[in-house]
């Protein structure tokens, strides 16, 4: 631990545009440009830690412009206060911003719990739990034609990843051609759907059907209704014995005891940017008590914010599912430190305090 105060002193926060490689495509938008916010607060004895605000507007509306400004807000709030009542500063960011704030929500609690644990000599996965030092993501095949989603699976297969999860929204006769386009480039591979709302329940099923008949079974499907439709997720469960993960239906803690009650989630998709650090925390720690399993998922993030997350993962523990892959459709990394590796494997070993992860 430094000598010194661990009163929060400073707080900036920077726009930052990346391009990227291809667009991300999902069944509500596309972005082929990342634009985010770093943001760095500064204690007293000069340590400094680092966040990241990401919202995906094709997925909740967010924009970087409108989490910078929120940042800017809220941040001077905490100018002054005690960074080591890390929970109780997280509690103020949830009373100072709304849940659509979750990006801005997530820059300032990653900062603030980044520099804390680089003052206290901790990797930040320690603080959430600390049950492992390494996670496996999956990777992302956007929607697209049958041939691009071959050709995508081939390159994940060359990646050394086992887990490939497919972006759906389309008819279900040609998403049934894409997922079986993706088993037939990568045979051993565990698949997984995401609709993002784009299916109703009948849509969904009607999917699986079809999957099942060339003898295709998916392992998950993320939110095979509208978020609200609980009635719908219930019964596609209940039909074709697929778990269902929720990610637009989970918004917050009483979403998730909501979901843990009615039984219509088997899984519980945690996003940062989604509801912030706190909120996606205590999200997880409701799924293990409730005994729903977990995944730890983002949007369109650098390094910085996919690192906080695998953080997360790997403090949880026992988490089912990761999806922290969106470094890989960067042109440029604006970071450095630990991040997504061969196989997927993001390997938290080496990261001694904090995240592991700064801009550059």
């Amino acid at each position: 631990m430094r000598r010194g105060g661990a009163e929060i002193v400073a707080i900036d926060a920077r726009p930052v545009s990346v391009a990227m490689n291809a667009p991300f495509a999902i069944a509500g938008g596309s972005s082929s440009v990342l634009e985010t916010v770093f943001v760095r607060l500064r204690l007293a004895d000069g340590t400094a830690g680092h966040g990241e605000a990401s919202p995906f507007p094709a997925f909740n509306g967010e924009t970087a412009a409108k989490s910078e400004r929120q940042v800017r807000s809220a941040g001077r709030r905490w100018l002054g206060r005690d960074a080591a009542a890390w929970r109780t500063r997280l509690e103020e960011l949830e009373e100072a911003l709304p849940r659509h704030a979750g990006a801005a929500r997530a820059a300032l609690g990653t900062a603030l719990l980044d520099a804390w644990t680089r003052r206290a000599g901790l990797p930040l996965r320690t603080l959430f739990g600390g049950a492992t030092d390494r996670v496996v993501s999956d990777v992302t095949v956007t929607l697209g034609g049958a041939d691009e989603a071959y050709a995508a699976a081939r390159r994940i297969r060359a990646l050394g990843v086992r887990v490939i999860k497919i972006k759906v929204g389309f008819t279900a006769r040609e998403d049934a051609a894409r997922v079986a386009a993706v088993a037939k480039a990568h045979p051993r591979a565990a698949l997984t759907l995401d609709a993002n709302q784009g299916y109703g329940p009948s849509h969904s099923l009607a999917l699986v059907a079809l999957l099942r008949a060339r003898g295709i079974r998916p392992v998950l499907f993320e939110q095979p209704a509208e978020a609200d439709d609980l009635k719908g997720l219930i019964a596609f469960h209940r039909r074709c014995g697929v778990p269902v993960a929720a990610d637009e239906s989970l918004r917050g803690r009483a979403d998730a005891l909501k979901l843990a009650r009615t039984g219509a989630a088997q899984v519980l998709n945690l996003k940062l940017m989604k509801m912030g650090v706190l909120e996606a925390w205590d999200c997880g720690l409701i799924a293990r008590a409730s005994g729903l399993g977990v995944m730890v998922g983002g949007m369109v993030e650098t390094p910085l914010a996919m690192g906080a997350a695998a953080h997360l993962a790997a403090g949880l523990g026992g988490v089912k599912f990761v999806d922290l892959d969106t470094p890989l459709w960067l042109a440029k990394n604006p970071t450095r430190g630990v991040g997504f590796g061969r196989g997927g494997v993001y390997d938290l070993s080496g990261v001694k305090a904090g995240v592991g992860v700064i801009p550059t």
